[in-house]
């Protein structure tokens, strides 16, 4: 009996210190992903805090958490600023080159998927690979030859140059996840080519369009370095604009993190929209490519 006791005593022990093993693992991750929250949401909440404060505020450590609200930085981004402009010039930009995008490059991947052009795929890849600003002189040269710099149509090509090989490569994966056989029973009874892909093939990519047309509209909506170059006073787009906060003489630091709110608030609630479907579209790529 003693023998069976002492048995059923270190089984309870074991219990215990399994169970103890497992709290201690789930502790230390609950706080490794709060520390990591906390550490990528820095800067956002720091941004966020800082429109609503004076410039000597911002600079101020002591006044972090404890200020008193300042609400003129977001009226004087629009009245002094003239932010309405910059914002439309985005929008007219993302879009644009986006749904050019789209239109190209989701027939382009569904026939690359469907024919298994390796060769072609890998191609693109390698276009993808060369950063932007390598495309920036001769985009430059060519525009200001036919005159159209300082244009919508010139940001929208040079951004449809890195967004199209993008959405290629990311559809790629996609499309060929879905099952051939769809093809075959659509073509009995009676599909087209065209009807198939618009009635059969795009509703079922649907998060995978959603991921890539977001992601190519990120990259529109914060791109830089061509708006610097391509981009003049009618075109400015919102990264430039913030080049005017910026002077010689001084930085109007409440502003610009208002301006940079107005920035980020539209992407971040569109993400937070369709945050579902860029999970599905990016793990269904992952899985098949």
């Amino acid at each position: 009996m003693t023998g069976l006791q002492n048995v059923n005593a270190a089984r309870l022990l074991s219990a215990k210190q399994k169970q103890r093993k497992r709290v201690a693992m789930r502790a230390i991750f609950y706080f490794s992903m709060v520390a990591l929250l906390l550490i990528v949401s820095f800067p956002i909440i720091w941004m966020i805090l800082g429109s609503f404060k004076t410039n000597l505020q911002i600079t101020d450590p002591t006044k972090f958490f404890r200020f008193e609200p300042y609400f003129g930085n977001y009226p004087e981004v629009f009245r002094r600023y003239d932010f309405f402009k910059p914002v439309l010039n985005s929008v007219i930009i993302a879009l644009g080159s986006t749904l050019i995008g789209l239109f190209l490059g989701l027939p382009s991947s569904f026939a690359i998927a469907r024919k298994q052009m390796k060769k072609m795929s890998i191609i693109i890849l390698i276009v993808r690979f060369f950063p932007g600003i390598a495309f920036l002189m001769p985009w430059y040269i060519i525009f200001t030859k036919i005159g159209i710099v300082d244009t919508h149509l010139a940001l929208i090509l040079s951004h449809l140059l890195i967004n199209l090989p993008f959405i290629v490569w990311v559809m790629i994966p996609y499309f060929e996840t879905i099952p051939k056989e769809l093809d075959e029973a659509a073509r009995v009874e009676g599909c087209s080519t065209y009807r198939l892909f618009l009635s059969v093939i795009l509703p079922l990519a649907g998060p995978g369009v959603i991921t890539t047309a977001l992601l190519s509209v990120i990259f529109s909506w914060n791109n830089f370095v061509f708006s610097l170059v391509l981009a003049g006073g009618k075109t400015a787009t919102l990264p430039l604009a913030l080049f005017s906060f910026i002077t010689y003489v001084s930085i109007d630091w409440g502003a610009l993190m208002a301006a940079s709110v107005v920035i980020t608030l539209p992407i971040l609630i569109i993400s937070l929209i369709t945050q579902k479907y860029i999970i599905q579209g990016l793990t269904a790529g992952a899985v098949k490519g």
